[in-house]
């Protein structure tokens, strides 16, 4: 019997080592490869025709070598509503982020601000889908995200967050957000982002105060473009290979100090209830002066456009949400409907308006292993980003979006 038992373990023994054999040693088989993280920046009212060799050499490097070409923004040409448009591949009238000020008559005297954080202003309650950000969609099929400074990533949809995230603060210099992306790279595969979003503000800012061309915002466009050089040293110093992509939300027009009217030249103020003025009016009815209302709306210059809710032209792809205003007021490009006492109501700069008009044109760059070298994109609409930024990352396509990858596709490897 003892016998048979050593016989067996043998046999058992030899088996083990035959099948060994036939597997390579772990050496050889190595790692499985690591995910290529992908990095969104968005520089808030930057301008395509901004970069030049001699002003902007980082961001023109990128346009030669990688993937350049333009974005048309969607309606209206704003910070919050495009910013969660690139990010949902929602137009605004869909994902509700209808302006950057606003009200909902499900939430009767609430009022949206920058600071808003009820998850009902960003998840499309109420409306025709339910909204989701990328990095949630990324957090859901377990691929880990950062977001710096990126409008609504405060807010938690369906109870979920970036993995990492930042309140927003203004003063905190650009080179320190890009530190912040270079820091998550820095780290072990398992707790690396593998999507990034970083916001970077100040040329819309400067934009606004002291118009296109200015040296102020040439200083602006000049600090960005030397910390996304910064972004790129660190990485290539890390061997840290990332597919980049670089947008802006919309442009900046000069304001033309003749287009500028005040409201209470053309309205009384008994007859309105103000949302938002500048380079787009959105005013309410006031019950019972609704007819007055209307009136005097005609009354308007020629460079205003005025539209009752439900009016608008098709192309703008508005005006069904309940959240928008009864009233519209969409200035020619330059122009401006003004109520109240502004700092600047003749100079600088301002957006908000026609989408095609090329001064709203939005920045699309690209560069990284995805990406084909040298390639010049037609004109395309922001509601293409998310979705390329799913293929990037490797989820399958979103349901009901506005967009899709097909014109940005000939870019990708």
């Amino acid at each position: 019997m003892k016998q048979f038992f050593r016989l067996m373990a043998a046999l058992f023994l030899s088996l083990v080592l035959s099948l060994a054999g036939l597997a390579p040693p772990a050496a050889a088989r190595g790692k499985a490869p690591e995910r290529i993280p992908t990095i969104l920046i968005s520089i808030d009212g930057f301008r395509p025709d901004y970069i030049s060799p001699a002003l902007t050499p980082n961001l023109a490097a990128i346009a030669a070598k990688g993937v350049s070409g333009t974005m048309t923004p969607s309606f209206p040409t704003i910070t919050f509503p495009n910013h969660w448009t690139l990010a949902t591949g929602l137009r605004p009238d869909r994902h509700g982020v209808i302006n950057g000020a606003m009200s909902d008559p499900a939430h009767p005297g609430v009022i949206f601000g920058k600071s808003s954080e009820q998850p009902w202003w960003w998840d499309g309650s109420g409306g025709p889908v339910h909204v989701e950000p990328i990095w949630v969609a990324a957090e859901r099929a377990h691929i880990r995200s950062g977001i710096m400074f990126w409008p609504g990533s405060t807010t938690a949809i369906d109870g979920i967050r970036a993995s990492d995230w930042q309140a927003y603060h203004a003063d905190l210099p650009n080179h320190e957000r890009a530190e912040v992306v270079l820091d998550w790279m820095r780290r072990p595969a398992n707790i690396r982002p593998g999507l990034a979003l970083l916001y970077f503000g100040d040329v819309d800012v400067n934009g606004h105060r002291h118009g296109p061309g200015s040296p102020e915002t040439t200083a602006a466009i000049r600090d960005v473009d030397a910390a996304i050089g910064y972004l790129r040293r660190g990485l290539a110093g890390m061997h840290r290979q990332v597919n980049l992509v670089i947008v802006s939300d919309h442009g900046m027009a000069h304001t033309i100090p003749d287009h500028v009217i005040w409201l209470k030249d053309y309205v009384a103020k008994e007859d309105y209830a103000l949302v938002s003025y500048g380079g787009i009016l959105f005013i309410n009815n006031v019950p019972g002066h609704e007819a007055k209302l209307a009136e005097s709306l005609k009354k308007m210059p020629a460079f205003i456009h005025c539209w009752g809710k439900g009016e608008l032209p098709e192309r703008f792809h508005y005006g069904r949400n309940p959240r928008v205003p009864d009233w519209l007021c969409l200035p020619d490009p330059g122009a401006r409907i003004m109520d109240g006492n502004p700092e600047h109501p003749n100079d600088g700069g301002d957006h908000g308006y026609d989408p095609a008009s090329p001064d709203m044109r939005a920045l699309f760059l690209a560069t990284g292993p995805a990406f084909r070298s040298g390639t010049h994109l037609p004109v395309f609409d922001n509601v293409s980003i998310e979705p390329l930024l799913r293929r990037l990352i490797g989820l399958a396509p979103g349901k009901d979006r506005d967009g899709t990858v097909a014109p940005v596709e000939k870019a990708l490897r």
